[in-house]
């Protein structure tokens, strides 16, 4: 065997056993929603030896009150999808902004938006709540304080990605679409942002899979527990009253996760390394 040929093997298996490593937590979780409690802490081969249904019939029954799965898979999607697509919107055009016009105190303001990269969100939770609780957006039925903010381009990283990406597309595409007659929106809208669509995809599914996965904004701003959204009703599948059924709780997040995991392979065509994960 010559020397590319055992380079080559060598990095296959290193790959193979590197996705063995990341795969195997998963494969876990989906094995742990058949065993019992005893069995999910006493063993951790992948297969279950005494496998049991009771998780996943536990998952899908309702207990009563104000909340149920189905209310809680609905009530996330309800946030997620106006928050991304207004996502989408503002942060391209502030972007844009940045990286294709000049305007007075424009390096203060760059300075200021890359300064907030650095800002732990933890430090926002309590001014942010008093703002929205003085707008009386707190336990709001449209779920302002968790989607108004996305309006306002309140994700700094995926500002700075996109204003790294605008400033690799040349210039010459601009000037020419002006040359057509097209102002700085049609510009946007019919040159640069079909040049941007594998990144704005990913962006998308960033933005996705952050929404559904916030515990800490529905916690604060949901007070009716009709509302909550599968981040806070996962949570609540844990009686500890009564000793948490972990394979109830576990089945309960494979189907949380099943929409974003769908999402991903849907999106997944669209990634290659050269576009930061994202291709056209």
């Amino acid at each position: 065997m010559n020397k590319p040929a055992r380079a080559s093997m060598l990095r296959h298996i290193v790959l193979i056993l590197g996705a063995i490593i990341m795969i195997y937590p998963l494969l876990w979780l989906i094995s742990a929603t058949f065993r019992s409690n005893s069995e999910i802490f006493s063993s951790t081969s992948i297969l279950p030896l005494r496998p049991v249904l009771d998780g996943w019939r536990r998952a899908f029954t309702y207990y009563g009150g104000q909340i149920s799965l189905y209310k809680a898979l609905r009530n996330t999607y309800l946030i997620a999808i106006p928050k991304v697509l207004l996502t989408l919107i503002s942060v391209t055009l502030t972007a844009y902004g940045f990286a294709r016009f000049s305007f007075k105190g424009k390096k203060i303001l760059t300075a200021l938006l890359f300064a907030t990269l650095f800002l732990p969100r933890t430090v926002l939770y309590v001014p942010q709540f008093l703002l929205f609780h003085k707008l009386g957006w707190i336990d709001s039925p449209l779920y302002l304080p968790l989607i108004a903010p996305a309006a306002l381009a309140e994700d700094t990283v995926l500002i700075v990605t996109l204003i790294q990406f605008f400033r690799n597309i040349p210039r010459s595409y601009d000037e020419a679409a002006q040359l057509d007659g097209c102002n700085s929106l049609q510009t946007l809208i019919h040159i640069l942002i079909p040049l941007l669509r594998p990144v704005l995809i990913s962006v998308g599914v960033l933005q996705l899979f952050w929404t559904v996965n916030d515990y800490m904004g529905p916690l604060l701003y949901v007070k009716t527990p009709a509302r909550y959204p599968i981040s806070v009703y996962i949570k609540l599948s844990m009686d500890a009253d009564s000793g948490f059924a972990w394979n109830r709780v576990l089945a309960v997040c494979c189907i949380a996760m099943l929409p974003q995991i769908l999402v991903y392979f849907l999106a997944q065509r669209f990634m290659t390394p050269e576009t930061g994960g994202i291709k056209e």
